[in-house]
């Protein structure tokens, strides 16, 4: 009976070890996005991990941060970029996945929303629903590049009136 309690508990810690090697613990390593701010549980369906080639990685809450994150490291080679599935929120090979560029669902820190899936049939279901555009990942990254100033505009301004906002209510 004992032997069997062991057996059930070192197949525990063994499902738990090989999620962590796969990096299906990286909202605890990185619970919180460092750009931003915002929980990157909350926003499984579009975090981001980074692993860089010198042992390094970081996670983010969207492509949109992982943009920048590669940006200020550019000197670093990244030897695996994962996101997470659109729809089962497990994180996937960015470069395998579908992604969908723009359409009517509002995005994760952009105006041009980017969604990544692992299956081609997900995407299209997502496209039909919303609308966008099947993209790889070299236009989703690039897609994300180009809309950096836009963004970081927008951010700012919702920064600025959600501060304008709590300096009111505080004087009420």
């Amino acid at each position: 009976m004992k032997t069997s309690y062991v057996l059930i508990g070192l197949a525990v810690l063994s499902l738990l070890a090989v999620g962590a090697v796969f990096g299906q613990d990286d909202i605890g390593k990185f619970p919180s996005c460092k750009f931003c701010g915002m929980d990157r549980e909350k926003f499984a369906h579009s975090r981001m991990l980074i692993d860089y080639d010198d042992g390094t990685a970081e996670g983010t809450c969207s492509l949109h941060c992982a943009a920048i994150d590669l940006i200020l490291k550019i000197d670093k080679t990244p030897k695996g970029i994962r996101v997470g599935d659109y729809g089962t929120k497990s994180l996937i090979d960015a470069e395998k996945a579908y992604w969908i560029i723009g359409g009517s669902k509002m995005g994760v820190m952009t105006k041009r929303a980017k969604w990544a899936f692992e299956k081609k049939g997900d995407a299209e279901k997502f496209l039909k629903e919303y609308g966008g555009k099947l993209a790889s990942f070299e236009e989703a990254i690039k897609a994300a590049y180009d809309d950096i100033y836009e963004d970081t505009k927008m951010i700012r301004e919702k920064r600025k009136m959600m501060m304008k906002m709590q300096m009111e209510h505080k004087h009420q």
